[in-house]
């Protein structure tokens, strides 16, 4: 890495974030390679401590254990519970939602498939009585009730784009708007499609189509903050740069924002010909390590964890494949002060061995009932519980 840019990603910069009607000035977190801030705020991280998972070790902050809560499945990838506290999963590889039931607060005893045939689900939403289901070439919705399960399928959102970036994510805003992200079809191309490489948002009956923010390659993960009603989402930017550039992102998404995929790189928008016109791009609220492929994210909203994890942001690096070496697989924790994150650090690690190996990749995240994190890891086909106690 070039001293210029050593010294670019270990400083803050100052970015506009968004709010729901506008954007105002504030503090943008950039990240190292290794996912540090600046000194001062790298120094706030805990050691990590090594709990055994799998006959594998996982590093944690003093005071969390993580246990495997389900196998055997193929490919776990996007959770939520539902209100009786019933987990839902989507299975991309089995082609099919499960159902965990609800145990005092976490899941527990073995699945039931609550739907099949699915074109690789990736996510699921709960809306105003409805199960609504990413798949990739549509979104679909089943009438649901925690008791008896779904009724039939109705398809909201026809005739998704397809090929290349599979995912189809789905997230309900305070206005009840559906927004739905579609990734690229490659690595960078100017697309034909303009529903690709974007946020897109609809009703919630599919209805009133429109293009929500663009030059997003593939933002797979997508939240509402706490309190805010700011929607959050991870992306995964473009690959074949260098092993530092350009960083992928976790960013708010705001109407009408441009994040400069293909033509500019973040986060300052350089040019990715000369000659591209990169003045109006949207700078990303964090920039984390290049090819770290984030996917899953969660505001913390539980009661378990100590007080100063109240509504941070945990981000699922699902590892990468252009980078020598590999960035590995790991959960990322942001720290917020107020609704504006400061600093962030590792929260766990050990998938990846120190040859670039891997007995697991973890995919997805949400907050359980009894503030537990659950996480999913669509190589290992397992489910994770992380709990705290002091």
């Amino acid at each position: 890495m070039s001293r210029a840019l050593a010294a670019l990603l270990l400083t803050f910069l100052l970015v506009t974030t968004a709010t729901a009607q506008a954007r105002a000035d504030a503090t943008g977190l950039q990240l190292s390679a290794d996912n540090t801030a600046t000194a001062a705020t790298a120094a706030s991280a805990a050691p990590l401590v090594a709990s055994e998972v799998q006959g594998h070790s996982i590093a944690l902050p003093a005071g969390f254990h993580i246990a495997v809560i389900a196998s055997g499945l193929k490919a776990p990838r996007f959770m939520q519970f539902d209100d009786a506290g019933n987990l839902l999963v989507a299975d991309a590889q089995a082609g099919a939602i499960l159902r965990f039931v609800g145990n005092n607060g976490s899941p527990g005893g073995p699945a039931t498939s609550l739907i099949e045939g699915l074109d690789a689900p990736s996510n699921v939403a709960l809306h105003d009585g409805y199960l609504y289901v990413g798949e990739t070439s549509a979104i679909s919705r089943y009438a649901y009730d925690p008791q008896t399960g779904v009724g039939a399928r109705q398809v909201v959102v026809p005739s998704l784009p397809t090929g290349g970036h599979s995912t189809r994510t789905i997230a309900f805003g305070p206005d009840g708007a559906m927004y739905v992200s579609v990734g690229s079809s490659c690595n960078i191309c100017n697309e034909s499609d303009e529903r690709r490489a974007a946020v897109l948002r609809f009703a919630a009956d599919g209805s009133g189509y429109e293009r929500f923010a663009s030059g997003l390659r593939n933002a797979v993960g997508l939240t509402i903050q706490p309190g805010t009603g700011l929607l959050w989402a991870t992306v995964n930017e473009r690959d074949n740069q260098g092993n530092e550039i350009p960083p992928d992102l976790v960013t708010i998404v705001g109407q009408g924002e441009r994040f400069g995929w293909p033509l500019c790189q973040p986060p300052t928008g350089r040019p990715q010909d000369p000659g591209n016109d990169c003045s109006d791009i949207t700078p990303p609220t964090v920039a984390i390590q290049a090819h770290s492929a984030p996917l899953g994210l969660a505001f913390y909203t539980g009661q378990q964890f100590p007080p100063d994890y109240a509504n941070d942001l945990f981000v699922v690096q699902h590892g990468s494949w252009n980078r020598q070496p590999p960035a590995p697989p790991k959960l990322l924790h942001i720290h917020f002060e107020g609704d504006q994150p400061v600093s962030a650090m590792d929260f766990a690690t050990g998938w990846q061995a120190d040859d670039g190996s891997r007995w697991g990749r973890p995919a997805g995240i949400t907050v359980a009932p009894d503030g537990s994190l659950i996480v999913s890891d669509d190589q290992a086909g397992l489910l994770y519980r992380i709990s705290y106690a002091s």
